[in-house]
Parts: structure tokens; C-alpha cells; sequence
């Protein structure tokens, strides 16, 4: 199987997880992710959804964006503003994680309604948005 430009992505999820010191087969057990697809993600084989990076991000206690841009999903430059209104979203204390992911929700419509939203993991059904 051909490596796909994700190595920088697969290194660095290594490196996180053994400063979590978790092994793989723990990160598995607090992702819902299996433990060959995360290894083959480590190893740059595979290139994981939006969705993994967010689990993965959440066992690791690491930020989702961070790993969106080294994933390529997002993009460092354009979407700086949008991966710091998301981080300090995301830190928090005071929020707890059903009211984070619904502030991100209303965020990302906002952004979508602005036009603002490029397709990044959060991308709806591209339909416009209605007028109440």
C-alpha cells in the first residue's frame, strides 16, 4: 500500500499518544476506533475523516483543528481565525462538551450563512441557507 502525504499527521499522533502514554490499544479502547486503522493512520497509510481526528483529538486531550490542518482538511493560513475561535471555544473550563459542540454548530452556521465556510469536516448538505 502506497504511504499518502499524511506521515506528518501519522508522527505526530505517535508522538502525542506517547505523551498521553497510551498505547495504541488504549487510544483504540477511548476512540471507538480500531487499533489496525489508528496504527495504519500513525504509519501515514491511511488518511482519516474529520470525524476520527475529532475522537482522537478528544482521548488525546489535544486540539481537533490542530489535527484538521496537519491532516489537510483545513488550512493553516486562511482558517487561522477560525482554528483560535474554535480553540478557545473548545478550553473553556466553564462550558461542559454537549454546550461546546453546539456553540461549534451555531459557529459553523453563522460562518455558512456569511459565506465564510469552505467545505472543512463540518460541511452540511450545501444547501442555502433559509430566510425567516
Amino acid at each position: 500500500m502506497a504511504s499518502l502525504n499524511v506521515g506528518n499527521l501519522g508522527e505526530y499522533l505517535r508522538e502525542q499518544r506517547r505523551n498521553a502514554q497510551l498505547s495504541l490499544r488504549q487510544l483504540a479502547d477511548a476512540t471507538g476506533v480500531s487499533n489496525p486503522y489508528l496504527s495504519q493512520i500513525e504509519r501515514g497509510l491511511r488518511k482519516p475523516s474529520a470525524e476520527v481526528l475529532q475522537q482522537v483529538a478528544k482521548a488525546l486531550r489535544i486540539s481537533a483543528e490542530t489535527l484538521y490542518v496537519r491532516a489537510g482538511i483545513l488550512d493553516a493560513e486562511r482558517d487561522r481565525d477560525e482554528i483560535e475561535t474554535r480553540a478557545v471555544i473548545l478550553a473553556d473550563p466553564s462550558l461542559d462538551e454537549r454546550q461546546k459542540q453546539v456553540l461549534l454548530q451555531i459557529y459553523e452556521s453563522f460562518r455558512k450563512e456569511n459565506g465564510n465556510h469552505d467545505g472543512g469536516p463540518h460541511d452540511g448538505d450545501g444547501a442555502e441557507p433559509s430566510s425567516k
